[in-house]
């Protein structure tokens, strides 16, 4: 049994409201220098700075996963993970097409840059990525599924975009095995109001900021070895053992 540290919700400077100097690179370095294990990019409703942050991670010793946080229809945010980087690019076509194509003001909303693997500029999304997309909450197990991904709903405990805050409830259908909350003093209050076991919370930053970033706090027991961790993970959070 070996005890990975993690951090599974992070945004770089891709999505609007991260921080620009939030890179991959610079993600990736400060997962280093925080004790981390295991990482996932997931910005809003894109996986394009998946690549470059998969690259970075090799860099700095961390084992990467590329994810999004999806907003559904009803405006609810859902942490979507993938065990490879092609299954999460692939995704990430696919929720293209299903994004609403507002023109991003940059004055108000922040900027979307995309980076290549030496952490440079290669180029902007124009439209707002934040806002929801035409995905609805019963639709997205399922689709996650078809690329071979997981997925839990965010921040359980936030009024801001939380499936609770914006449903009044936690619902039975569909089906989710695992949540996430962002205050993880709040985890054995919401695995009751959940009615999940202790083991199937996570607690992750959602960090916006390179300094909101995990230090060595949150942590998984697996069986396996860095090599395998991934799918270990992935088949815990899943709903398996």
């Amino acid at each position: 049994m070996n005890r990975f540290y993690y951090d599974l919700h992070i945004h770089s400077c891709l999505s609007p409201c991260g921080d620009d100097e939030s890179t991959p690179d610079s993600i990736a370095g400060m997962g280093e220098l925080n004790g981390l294990d295991i990482m996932a990019l997931t910005d809003h409703n894109t996986t394009k700075n998946c690549p470059a942050f998969f690259a970075a991670a090799k860099r700095h010793g961390i084992i990467p996963v590329a994810g999004m946080e999806l907003t559904t229809a009803e405006e609810i945010h859902i942490v979507c993970l993938f065990k490879t980087l092609e299954s999460a690019l692939l995704f990430g076509d696919a929720v293209e097409t299903r994004r609403i194509k507002i023109k991003n003001r940059t004055d108000i909303f922040g900027n979307q840059f995309i980076m290549n693997e030496n952490d440079e500029k290669i180029g902007e999304d124009d439209f707002l990525l934040s806002n929801a997309t035409t995905i609805s909450l019963e639709e997205v197990p399922d689709f996650v599924k078809q690329f071979g991904g997981i997925c839990y709903p965010a921040h359980v405990d936030r009024e801001a975009n939380g499936i609770i805050a914006v449903l009044g409830l936690f619902p039975k259908t569909p089906y989710f095995p695992t949540i996430e909350v962002h205050d993880s003093e709040k985890r054995e209050q919401y695995a009751t109001l959940c009615k999940k076991d202790i083991s199937r919370v996570v607690t992750s930053s959602d960090a916006h900021y390179l300094w909101d970033i995990s230090e060595k706090k949150e942590y998984f027991d697996l069986d396996c070895e860095r090599e395998n961790a991934v799918e270990v993970l992935f088949d815990r959070l899943g709903g398996g053992a």
